[in-house]
């Protein structure tokens, strides 16, 4: 295998082959990244013929069925043995690939990580990180931050989550190129005592490890702040969390088009407003950042958005490659390790 090779379900997300093979070309042409594209051969073919490409960074492996969006995914894995999600996914757990990148179901790529990817050393939950706009944080150009987890691990022990909190720094550091990010841990109010045991005692772990820079607890309110470049819960708090504020973005847009209706002065208003609101759409287009990294894995996993383009796709590509460049699992790896040589533990607390 070449030093940095990408698996990609090429018939993963929305918009399948079309779109991922237009990233597939672009990246092959543009990048020192080698591709391993996992899917029908017929597709991949003809999505090549249409872009200018360099085959010498190319491999494919056939791969003929596909894990639909709206499939369960235990049923899809079990059913489907050569979905090219799965056998993408296998071909990073073997070593054949170097990281794995998919527009698939998220559901479907938790499954297929946890059965075919061994994770690091001492993890016992992984985490899939999303990243979210705030306001300008002081020190970070970054205008995203990282919440973790937010859908991969619903309930959490106090280890667990001071894992995260390697994760998140790690993943920050590495990737968003963050001095030394800022650490909060999600909870109901600032007091270490608050939010029962386990987070009390993760709010201990995570503050006596003086490789983190932990600021304390945070409430809700303080995440779009930008009081902290890495927010750590458990994942059920981070699905919510998540949720609600693209919930919220609806209902704005909804808000906006019933007062566009009401008088001159709103929509005098809402015209200038509209002007502010693309150019925070250019900010947070989820297409610059590429994905969701699934942390805890012994190789880069990273989940680009169901719709995206080909914009998306190849940042994607681009991301995992430098997750694995720059070593973010063996960093993580590193951190658990020496925390187990500190405290005895082994991730059961």
């Amino acid at each position: 295998m070449t030093e940095t090779r990408v698996a990609l379900d090429v018939m993963g997300g929305d918009h399948g082959a079309s779109v991922t093979m237009e990233a597939a070309a672009a990246v092959s042409k543009d990048t020192s990244i080698d591709l391993l594209l996992v899917g029908d051969p017929d597709a991949i073919a003809r999505g090549l013929d249409s872009h200018e490409h360099d085959p010498k960074r190319i491999e494919v492996l056939p791969a003929m069925e596909v894990i639909g969006q709206t499939e369960k995914p235990r049923q899809g894995l079990d059913t489907k043995p050569d979905a090219s999600l799965s056998r993408a996914m296998q071909a990073a757990a073997s070593g054949d690939a170097s990281a794995f990148v998919s527009a698939g179901s998220t559901g479907a790529i938790v499954l297929a990580a946890a059965r075919w990817v061994p994770k690091i050393d001492g993890v016992k939950r992984a985490a899939l990180a999303a990243v979210y706009p705030t306001k300008e944080r002081r020190g970070n150009p970054d205008r995203f931050a990282l919440m973790l987890d937010v859908g991969a691990t619903v309930r959490c022990s106090a280890t667990d989550l001071l894992f995260f909190a390697y994760m998140g720094n790690a993943y920050a550091g590495r990737i968003s190129k963050v001095n030394s990010p800022s650490i909060g841990l999600l909870n109901m109010g600032r007091e270490e005592t608050k939010g029962g045991e386990v987070l009390a005692t993760a709010h201990r772990l995570i503050r006596e490890d003086e490789s983190l820079n932990f600021i304390g607890n945070i409430e809700g309110n303080d995440i779009p702040m930008g009081v902290c470049d890495v927010v750590v819960c458990e994942g059920l708090v981070g699905n919510v969390a998540l949720k609600m504020g693209e919930g919220v973005g609806e209902v704005l847009k909804s808000v906006s088009k019933w007062a566009f209706k009401q008088n001159l002065v709103w929509k005098v208003g809402l015209t200038l407003l509209a002007r502010g609101l693309r150019q925070l759409k250019d900010i947070t287009d989820y297409s610059e950042y590429g994905g969701a990294p699934l942390l805890g894995f012994s190789r880069p996993v990273l989940k680009a958005h169901g719709r995206s383009e080909a914009r998306a796709i190849a940042n994607a590509i681009k991301v995992a490659a430098k997750a694995h460049r720059d070593d973010v699992c063996g960093e993580i790896g590193r951190a658990v390790a020496d925390f187990q040589a500190r405290s005895g533990d082994d991730g059961t607390a």
